[in-house]
């Protein structure tokens, strides 16, 4: 029976893929557990979206993240013994076009949009703030010369995009409100 808890990690250290221990708050860890983080309110906006063209979207997205955490998770100039995803520019270039589908049916933004409209659609802002926060960690991974794979920042990226599109998107079919912000003078 495998057991969850295996009492290795109680003195503040994880093992990485490929057997490396690290301290729990090395950057590395920082990124992959942000990853899984952005990766359960993704989960949040799905059961609260009640879509099935978004859930499939959604559950795509998902996959892609386990394979971004896993390669996060994974030891740099380490041999890994077993095959693991690859991140493609097809990934990319699948959110931009989901990004471009749904631009389509939207009224085109002429202000700042506050984050609101149904709980889907909060939810999904709240995802976008995660991955944006992903997408920084990652960046500041690459500045301090800790390996990452070069597709990973340029995905998050364009997620951020996607779920700030969706929300958008989400608000426009359940006909609820955008609240534009009107800058206090």
């Amino acid at each position: 029976m495998f057991k969850i808890y295996t009492k290795t990690g109680d003195k503040g250290g994880t093992s990485l893929i490929g057997g490396i221990r690290v301290p729990k708050s090395h950057i590395r860890i920082e990124s992959y557990g942000t990853v899984d983080e952005l990766n359960s309110v993704i989960g949040m906006v799905n059961d609260s979206a009640g879509n099935e063209q978004i859930s499939t979207w959604l559950r795509e997205i998902q996959d892609r993240l386990f394979t971004i955490g896993s390669m996060l998770a994974t030891a740099p100039d380490k041999e890994v013994k077993m095959k693991l995803p690859d991140l493609h520019d097809a990934d990319i270039t699948w959110l931009e076009q989901r990004i471009d589908e749904m631009n389509e049916v939207l009224p085109e933004m002429r202000a700042f949009i506050l984050p609101g409209g149904n709980l889907a659609s909060s939810t999904c802002h709240v995802a976008r703030c995660v991955c944006r926060r992903a997408e920084r960690i990652c960046v500041a991974m690459q500045e301090n010369n800790e390996p990452i794979q070069e597709l990973i920042i340029p995905y998050l990226n364009r997620l951020s995009d996607f779920l700030f599109v969706l929300a958008r998107y989400i608000s426009h079919i359940n006909n609820a409100p955008e609240i534009e912000w009107r800058a206090r003078v």
